[in-house]
């Protein structure tokens, strides 16, 4: 009867098993990229680890239902009030398990931190994304363009992003490449993956940011050489791409353009189509950034203070603070007059 039992529940675990995994297909479980597969093999490796306690408690719990169910002449009735053995056993496997995992979680910590730079034998391209409400912005330094909802880059180069938001924290994710990561306004989040096949993956917003969330949906394209993806940028400078919206420079005003949105909660909002621009303002990534710091451009504590005359200029970046040059006398919060009292 137990064997019975036993190859029935495994049918059903392998039927379970292979209706889920049908579903995998463009998932975590299907990477394409050195970073999901490691991720990959640490979700096995953690799920294998805690079903070494999950299924024999499954299994004695049908086993006890079974054995001592009603009808039989089966009585539960230990005699005894202490078990060493069963002490140890209960407390020795969760105490080795939770001691793999912390080691595990400790190595893969490290080794998947997604600030860290990949190895390779190429140079990183650099990506500069900015989520907003509710569309992907992708900004290519490097390149002198950038893209809305669509990011391209070459097979078996290491992509290293840098990560904002024009609003509301969200969270950017290739499902098939890796880490998720949040960009959050005012400040800059990093991420380094790899596609080690060339193809379209997925990505999208992980994290619920408004009405319009669902449509934060973009196609991450690897071209299979380097070659393809010069070509395509050079397209986009050109403005060749004729089925693909095409703007000239992203600069500031276009890009406030871009940001603006409908907050209206009975507004149908519609997914943002494709766009290119075929050039950029240098530095418009950091300027947005920069522009959710309190006190950007000037220093509103400070007015009529010794500092104002020197650094309230209108706009000034925080570079051109000389800490070295200020005296005692400058960084007192006296008035001069007291300061001579003080002398």
């Amino acid at each position: 009867m137990i064997l019975l039992l036993t190859r029935i529940l495994s049918k059903i675990a392998l039927a379970i098993t292979v209706g889920l995994l049908a579903g995998c297909q463009g998932g975590v479980l299907d990477p394409k990229g050195q970073v999901g597969v490691d991720e990959k093999q640490l979700i096995i490796v953690s799920t294998v680890l805690m079903l070494l306690v999950v299924i024999p408690v499954i299994f004695l719990t049908l086993y006890f239902a079974w054995k001592y169910r009603e009808g039989r002449d089966e009585i539960y009735e230990p005699k005894w009030s202490h078990s060493t053995k069963i002490e140890a056993v209960c407390w020795a496997v969760p105490i080795i398990i939770v001691l793999i995992l912390g080691v595990i979680t400790w190595k893969s910590t490290h080794a998947l931190d997604p600030y860290k730079p990949l190895k390779s034998d190429k140079e990183h391209i650099t990506v500069e994304v900015v989520s907003m409400n509710w569309k992907w912005l992708f900004i290519y330094p490097e390149q002198g363009i950038a893209t809305v909802n669509k990011l391209v880059f070459p097979t078996d180069v290491p992509v290293s992003f840098k990560l904002s938001s024009e609003g509301t924290m969200n969270s950017f994710f290739i499902p098939q490449l890796g880490s998720q990561i949040y960009s959050m306004a005012g400040m800059v989040t990093k991420l380094h993956l790899i596609a080690n096949e060339p193809g379209t993956y997925q990505g999208f917003s992980a994290n619920y940011s408004g009405a319009g969330f669902s449509g934060m949906k973009f196609e991450a394209i690897a071209t299979p050489t380097e070659a393809d993806f010069e070509a395509w940028v050079e397209g986009v400078k050109a403005g060749t791409h004729g089925d693909v919206i095409n703007h000239a420079i992203l600069d500031q005003a276009s890009y406030d353009k871009l940001a603006e949105y409908d907050a209206d909660p009975h507004h149908v909002h519609v997914a943002t189509p494709v766009q290119y621009y075929n050039s950029i303002k240098p530095g418009i990534f950091h300027d947005n950034v920069m522009k959710f710091m309190k006190d950007h451009g000037k220093v509103e504590l400070l007015k009529g203070t010794p500092f104002d005359s020197t650094m309230i200029k209108g706009s000034m970046d925080h570079s051109d603070m000389d800490h070295g040059s200020m005296n005692h006398s400058e960084m007192s919060h006296e008035s001069p007059e007291h300061v001579e009292e003080d002398k």
